[in-house]
C-alpha cells in the first residue's frame, strides 16, 4: 500500500461532472473537502488501489474501497499533527511517553463503492503508527472533511432550518446544550462524524442495515470502532482502545452505530421517549434505490418517525438522487444520462409525503436545495420554521428568514452552504 504524498493531478478524459472543478481558477483552497480537489478521487478503478473488497447480502452487491493519494495536508504540515498526537498520547499514558512516538504515514482519499460502479461515499483518511511498534497501523477518518457537495448541503440546510427556529446552535457547538441527531444510512460515516466533531453537544445515533458496510467503514474508512452499539443500547466493546481515546478525543463517545433496519429501529428499537432534534436520511442501495417504506405515507415508518421528532423545532433532511431536480427546468439541468436515475419519477411524491406527515397543518415548512455538480437535492422539512419577526407567513418572508440565517451557519463553517432554497 502506498501512502506517499502526491501532487494535484487533473485528468481530462473524465466524466462530465469533474469538468466543473478543473475549470476553477488556480487558488489555495483551505477546505480539504472542497470540490476543487475532486479530481484527486473521482477516478476509475484503474486509477485507485483496491484496499478492501467483499460481498453484501443486503442489495449492495460487491462492496469495495479504493484509495487515491491526497495532496493535502502537505508533507510539511505533518509534524504539527504528530506533535499534537504525541501530546495527547503522553497526557493519557505518562509512563509510555519515552517509548516511542506516533508518526504519520500519509493521507489518502478513500471511496466506498457498491456494485462495482456506484460511488457511495468518499472520505479522507490519515494513517499513523507507533514508533515503538513499526507494524502497527491506525486509520483515522478526517472528521472536518466533507468531500461530496450534497453532504455539505444536507448539513448546512438542516442547521439553517434549526437556526430559523431560534434553536441555540451556538450552545450546541461549544457543548453547553445537547442535541440529539439520527442518521439513517451510514456509508463511510463522514456526515455523522462531521456533526459530532463540529458540534460538541451533538449525540449522534446511526442506523445502517448492512453489516458489511459497517465493518468496511471501520476497517477501511477509519470510522471509530467504539461507536458500535447493540440493540439494547450497550456498546459492543465496553471500553475504547487507547488509540481511539488519543485520536478521537471524546468524539467517539457521542457516536452510536446500530446494525438495524431503519423502520424496525424507529418502531421497536429506539426508546419511546427518544426525541431527535434533527434527522438525516441518506439510504440508497447498490441499485441507487431509496426504499419505498422510508417515504411511502402509508407505511408506518413516517408516522413513527414523526413521533420521535421534536414537536417545536424538529428538522428532517433527506438526500434525493435524481436526474431531474424539483423546480429546475430540464434545459438547465442536463446531466447527460442515457436513462433517468431510478428515483427521478418519485421525487415529488417523496417531498409531498414528508411535508404532509411531518408538518401537516401545523407550523412549519418544507424546502429543497439543489446541489451543484452532482445530481442531488436536499429536502428539508422543519417544524416551527416560519417567517422572521416582521414577515408574517408568506413564502417570500420564509425564504427571507432562511437566507438571513444562512450567514450564521456559513460563517461558522465557510463554504458549507449551497443555496438557493425552493419552498414546497
Amino acid at each position: 500500500m502506498s501512502w506517499r504524498r502526491a501532487g494535484l493531478s487533473i485528468r481530462r478524459n473524465v466524466v462530465y461532472n469533474r469538468r466543473f472543478c478543473t475549470a476553477t481558477c488556480r487558488r489555495q483552497v483551505e477546505d480539504e473537502g472542497d470540490w476543487f480537489y475532486s479530481s484527486e478521487w473521482w477516478g476509475t478503478d484503474s486509477d485507485g488501489q483496491t484496499v478492501l473488497r467483499t460481498d453484501s447480502d443486503h442489495g449492495n452487491g460487491v462492496v469495495s474501497v479504493l484509495a487515491y493519494p491526497s495532496s493535502r495536508p502537505a508533507h510539511t504540515e505533518w509534524p504539527k499533527t504528530e506533535r499534537w498526537l504525541q501530546e495527547r498520547y503522553a497526557a493519557l499514558h505518562p509512563s509510555h511517553q519515552k517509548k516511542g512516538c506516533l508518526k504519520i504515514l500519509g493521507y489518502q482519499w478513500r471511496t466506498l463503492h457498491f456494485n462495482e460502479t456506484t460511488r457511495q461515499s468518499t472520505a479522507k483518511v490519515m494513517a499513523a503508527y507507533h514508533g515503538s511498534k513499526p507494524g502497527s497501523l491506525f486509520l483515522m477518518q478526517q472528521p472536518h472533511c466533507l468531500a461530496v457537495p450534497y453532504l455539505k448541503s444536507m448539513a448546512a440546510t438542516g442547521l439553517n432550518a434549526l437556526a430559523c427556529c431560534d434553536y441555540d446552535l451556538a450552545g450546541v457547538a461549544v457543548g453547553k446544550k445537547k442535541m440529539r441527531v439520527l442518521c439513517i444510512g451510514h456509508g463511510g460515516g463522514s456526515l455523522p462524524l462531521f456533526l459530532a466533531s463540529k458540534l460538541q453537544g451533538a449525540e449522534v445515533d446511526i442506523v445502517e442495515i448492512d453489516p458489511v458496510v459497517i465493518s468496511t467503514s471501520i476497517r477501511a474508512m477509519g470510522f471509530p470502532a467504539f461507536s458500535l452499539t447493540n440493540p439494547s443500547g450497550q456498546r459492543a466493546t465496553p471500553n475504547a482502545s487507547p488509540m481511539d481515546v488519543v485520536l478521537w478525543k471524546g468524539i467517539h463517545e457521542r457516536l452510536r452505530l446500530y446494525e438495524a433496519d431503519a423502520e424496525n429501529f424507529i418502531l421497536n428499537t429506539t426508546s419511546k421517549t427518544t426525541v431527535y432534534d434533527m434527522v438525516f436520511i441518506d439510504a440508497y442501495d447498490g441499485d441507487d434505490i431509496f426504499p419505498r417504506k422510508l417515504w411511502d405515507p402509508d407505511s408506518p415508518f413516517l408516522e413513527a418517525l414523526s413521533q420521535h421528532l421534536h414537536p417545536e423545532h424538529g428538522a428532517i433532511v433527506v438526500n434525493l438522487h435524481s436526474s431531474e431536480l424539483p423546480s429546475v427546468s430540464s434545459s438547465s439541468n442536463s446531466f447527460f444520462f442515457d436513462q433517468p436515475l431510478p428515483m427521478t419519477r418519485h421525487v415529488s411524491k417523496v417531498c409531498r409525503a414528508y411535508k404532509e406527515v411531518i408538518v401537516g397543518n401545523g407550523i412549519g415548512a418544507a424546502f429543497t436545495v439543489s446541489v451543484p455538480w452532482v445530481c442531488n437535492v436536499s429536502l428539508v422539512v422543519c417544524r416551527g420554521l416560519k417567517a422572521g419577526d416582521n414577515g408574517g407567513n408568506c413564502r417570500d418572508a420564509v425564504l427571507g428568514n432562511l437566507l438571513s440565517r444562512s450567514s450564521e451557519v456559513e460563517n461558522n463553517e465557510p463554504r458549507i452552504l449551497t443555496p438557493p432554497f425552493t419552498l414546497l
